[in-house]
């Protein structure tokens, strides 16, 4: 009789299921949210391969988010509904404005040369005749989102100081059009929809790519355009990449496993690395509020 407990339990021992992580425990669900750099299905299949990695990782179900707007992420993170992001550096600091406990800043997506640095850069197309802000005078210009750090508080700042006008329709411009994200606006100059518009790169690499990563490398790497169609109009000064943050409230042993992985993502899966950040990166590295607080100043001073 003792032979055959005995051997009942190592049998059962044998196939019970894998026991999941011990803070699994304190979550049923991780959720990602992705912004808004490409339609909603693009943005769901670049990043399955951290989908599929952070469930392995964590034991738990997990699943992408894709809102409509920049708010639904930055809201989603203030509810706790979402437990990681990468948030673009105006997002970041309206967030944290909003309540500093909400989110840890972990990561943010690193250069090939080690920078973490991006340009918002002005577009048209190459028929258009357009070829500096001064050209754009009386005509439509787009703007992603409100909540876009490239894609509007940027330009919003530094146009301005350029053209000596606000961005007000018909001050300088004819009209200031918001087309509700960064491939929106691409697409919307590419088809003729405004004159011109802004979206994000990283400044490096060649212009026939789309930069080396960036909403314009996920425009040409989808076939939505040729550069060739476009040309440069305007550039911003160096922006900070905006971070990955983790919901705070987060288990600590949860928040310590995803920054493991995601900073030897591009080591374990290139490609992975690649979907993930919009084109070539050296990876992801660490880094800390302090390196957005000249943003939230700006962010602060706009809404006052």
């Amino acid at each position: 009789m003792k032979k055959l407990v005995a051997a009942l339990l190592l049998a059962s021992t044998l196939v019970a299921p894998a026991v999941s992580p011990a803070f699994a425990q304190d979550i049923t669900e991780f959720r990602i949210c992705i912004l808004g750099g490409e339609n909603a299905q693009d943005r769901l299949t670049s990043n399955e391969c951290v989908r599929a990695y952070t469930e392995e990782l964590l034991g738990v179900p997990t699943k992408i988010f894709t809102p409509a707007d920049y708010d639904g992420v930055i809201q989603g993170l203030l509810g706790g509904t979402i437990d990681m992001a990468w948030l673009g550096a105006s997002a970041y600091a309206k967030t944290y404005l909003t309540d500093p406990e909400a989110v840890d800043v972990v990561l943010v997506k690193t250069n090939l040369d080690g920078s973490f640095a991006y340009h918002s850069i002005g577009i048209a197309r190459a028929d258009s005749g357009i070829k500096s802000l001064a050209d754009m005078k009386g005509k439509v210009f787009g703007f992603g989102d409100p909540n876009s750090t490239s894609g509007y508080l940027i330009p919003s700042v530094e146009i301005p100081m350029e053209t000596g006008a606000s961005m007000e329709n018909g001050a300088y411009f004819g009209e200031v059009r918001f087309t509700g994200g960064h491939e929106q606006t691409i697409v919307a100059v590419a088809n003729g929809d405004v004159d011109a518009g802004v979206t994000w790169a990283d400044g490096q690499g060649d212009w026939a790519d789309g930069y080396n990563s960036g909403a314009l490398r996920k425009a040409v790497d989808s076939g939505l355009v040729d550069m060739n169609d476009l040309v440069e109009i305007w550039k911003s000064k160096p922006i900070p990449e905006g971070p990955i943050v983790l919901r705070r409230a987060l288990p600590a042993e949860v928040k310590t496993k995803m920054v493991e992985f995601l900073s030897g993502l591009h080591a374990k899966d290139q490609q992975c690395a690649y979907n993930m950040a919009a084109g070539e990166t050296a990876g992801f590295a660490p880094i800390t509020h302090d390196a957005y607080q000249t943003m939230i100043d700006l962010r602060k001073s706009q809404e006052n």
